[in-house]
C-alpha cells in the first residue's frame, strides 16, 4: 500500500505529463491516464465546446462533468476553482464573473500552472490568477470565494474530509460550491483499486457515493444536492490490462457502478452557538 505522499507525487509526475501531452491524447485514456482504448474515444468528459468561455488550448479533456454549467456564477463573483489544470473552468467562470470578479486557480502540478499562466496571458485576463499549491492546505484566505468549482478532481486527492474543510473555511458565509467528481455504487476489484495508473486516471481513487456525500454533511455544508448523475462505462480493453475474462465477467455482473455526479453544497450565512439549554436569546 503506498502512503499518501507517495500518492500524490505520482498524480503531480502523472498530470506533469499530462500538461505537455495534447487534447487528443489525454482523451483517448481514462481521465488522461495512459490506459488507451480503442473502444470509445472519450469515457469521462462532457462536451464543452458550446459554452462560452470556453478555450480549446486550456481544454485537456480530463474532467468528468461540467460544474461551471451548474455553479450559478454571478457578475463580481470571486470563484475559486480546485485543481484548475490548464485552466478551462477558470476560463469559462471568467466569462460567467465578468471583468468585475476574480477568479483563482489553484493546482499543484508545476507544468499546469505554468500552461494556465501562459494560456491566461494570451488571452490578456488580468483577473485570473493561478496559484501553485495543495487543494488540502490552500493557499487562499479564508472567507474570500463566493462560488467554488471543481470537475473531477477531489477523487485524486486521499485526504478529501480535509480537502472539504478547507472549502468550508476560504468560501464566504452563504457562498456555495458546485463540483463534479466520480463516486462509486459498490466495491471495484482489487486489482484495479491498486493500479497506480487507474488511481491517476479518476477511478481507483475513487470512494462510495454515500461516503462522499457524508463528508460533505460532517463539513456543515448545508443545502446539499446532486445537480447531475451519470454513469461511467470501462471498455473491456481498460479492464483487460487489470483483469482476466473471468474477472471483467465478474465485474460486469457485480453491480459496481462508477458515476460521475456534480454535487451542490452551501456554507451556511451564519454559525449557530453551541449553548446550554436557556443560555441562548
Amino acid at each position: 500500500m503506498q502512503t499518501t505522499e507517495q500518492l500524490k507525487e505520482l498524480v503531480r509526475r502523472k498530470y506533469g505529463e499530462i500538461a505537455l501531452q495534447d487534447r487528443e491524447t489525454n482523451q483517448s485514456s481514462c481521465c488522461g491516464s495512459g490506459c488507451c482504448s480503442d473502444e470509445v474515444y472519450n469515457i469521462m468528459t462532457d462536451d464543452y465546446s458550446n459554452v462560452e468561455g470556453y478555450t480549446p488550448d486550456a481544454d485537456l479533456g480530463l474532467g468528468c462533468g461540467l460544474p461551471t454549467q451548474f455553479a450559478q456564477i454571478e457578475k463580481g463573483d470571486v470563484v475559486i476553482d480546485l485543481g484548475s489544470g490548464a485552466g478551462n473552468d477558470c476560463f469559462i467562470a471568467r466569462a460567467a464573473t465578468g471583468d468585475s470578479g476574480k477568479v483563482i486557480g489553484i493546482d499543484f502540478t508545476p507544468a499546469m500552472i505554468e500552461k494556465a499562466r501562459a494560456n491566461a496571458a494570451q488571452l490578456g485576463f488580468n483577473n485570473v490568477e493561478f496559484r501553485e499549491g495543495d487543494i488540502e492546505k490552500m493557499p487562499v484566505s479564508a472567507g474570500v470565494a463566493d462560488v467554488i468549482v471543481s470537475n473531477c478532481v477531489l477523487n485524486l486527492v486521499p485526504d478529501k474530509e480535509a480537502v472539504f474543510r478547507e472549502m468550508y473555511r476560504v468560501l464566504k458565509p452563504g457562498g456555495h460550491f458546485s463540483i463534479s467528481d466520480i463516486v462509486l455504487v459498490g466495491a471495484l476489484p482489487q486489482k484495479i483499486r491498486e493500479a497506480a495508473e487507474m488511481y491517476a486516471g479518476c477511478v481507483s481513487g475513487a470512494i462510495g457515493k454515500e461516503a462522499y456525500l457524508g463528508l460533505i454533511d460532517a463539513s456543515k455544508f448545508t443545502r446539499v444536492l446532486i445537480q447531475k448523475e451519470k454513469a461511467i462505462h470501462l471498455p473491456d480493453d481498460i479492464l483487460a490490462q487489470y483483469l482476466d475474462a473471468a474477472g471483467i465477467e465478474e465485474f460486469r455482473g457485480s453491480g459496481t457502478g462508477i458515476y460521475s455526479i456534480t454535487v451542490y453544497g452551501e456554507k451556511p450565512l451564519t454559525t449557530q452557538p453551541c449553548c446550554a439549554p436557556g443560555c441562548c436569546s
